[in-house]
């Protein structure tokens, strides 16, 4: 038996997963925290009694995510980016590209076959286009992130939200709320805003079939119904799997290929 595992420490969540012989044994979602090296001990922990497991029979970690520095007991950390292709191509390899809406930065990447990483667009400079917009928003809203996806299938037309500013677009939904403007409205509007954002970066990279969604966000039915009409394409989805731990199972899987001594030949020294 080899296990392996992968631990992602985001900027809002913490997630682990234990693998037995390559396959997927348990995988934990937790909050995160405000320190990531022990918000990463404590899932990996978890995701270890889950799986059975005790520290000394996994043998080898990769730790990944904005915190991954941060899991001191990993063998070795990797970008997010190489992460997130290879745990999608893992779960269907026709992906060739990964949407990745995560909490502070948004991504999009292209992969080859192999699920090599051929190219990809990170926004981190602005919020606008991320999770942290939602959670902007819900809170101006008065309601909970989950909640925007059955508000936005609601009937109306969308408002339009003018700015790509998370201040400013704040600012633009409590004037709406002021004029009475019905809520659901709102939030298709703010929710066709975020995807106007990441379907320009998706094509500045190029957008090639078929087109995943991972990270937590990819639950909000919300976001990807509308991010599937500014793409003019369907997203696939990963079946049973949770989209929210590709990256910790990205991690997982190289460490897999690390413990059996053989080595991804690319994308492991990507940012």
């Amino acid at each position: 038996m080899i296990a392996t595992a992968g631990v992602d420490i985001g900027s809002t969540t913490s997630k682990a997963v234990v693998l037995v012989d390559g396959q997927p044994a348990a995988h934990v979602i937790s909050a995160g925290s405000t320190n990531p090296a022990r918000s990463a001990e404590q899932v990996y922990d978890q995701a270890l009694a889950k799986a059975g497991l005790e520290r000394g029979q996994v043998a080898y970690v990769v730790g990944t995510g904005y915190g991954r520095t941060r899991v001191a007991f990993a063998n070795r950390d990797v970008s997010e980016i190489t992460c997130h292709g290879r745990g999608a191509h893992f779960l269907l390899p026709s992906a060739r590209t990964v949407i990745d809406i995560g909490g502070q930065d948004t991504k999009v990447i292209c992969l080859d076959e192999g699920g090599n990483l051929l190219d990809f667009a990170m926004n981190d400079k602005c919020a606008a286009g991320t999770g942290r917009f939602l959670e902007a928003m819900a809170r101006s809203l008065e309601i909970e992130v989950h909640e925007m996806g059955a508000y936005s299938l609601s009937e109306g037309a969308p408002c339009r939200i003018t700015s790509m500013c998370s201040v400013f677009a704040e600012s633009e939904v409590i004037n709406l709320i002021h004029d009475g403007v019905p809520l659901p409205r709102i939030v298709k509007g703010l929710l066709l805003s975020l995807a106007s954002r990441v379907s320009s970066q998706a094509r500045r990279v190029g957008l090639t079939d078929d087109v995943v969604m991972t990270g937590g966000v990819a639950k909000n039915e919300g976001v990807r119904r509308a991010l599937e009409e500014r793409l003019g394409i369907p997203l696939h989805g990963f079946g049973a799997s949770d989209p929210q731990v590709i990256g910790a199972l990205g991690a997982a899987l190289i460490a897999h290929a690390f413990a059996l001594g053989t080595p991804p030949a690319h994308g492991v020294n990507e940012p």
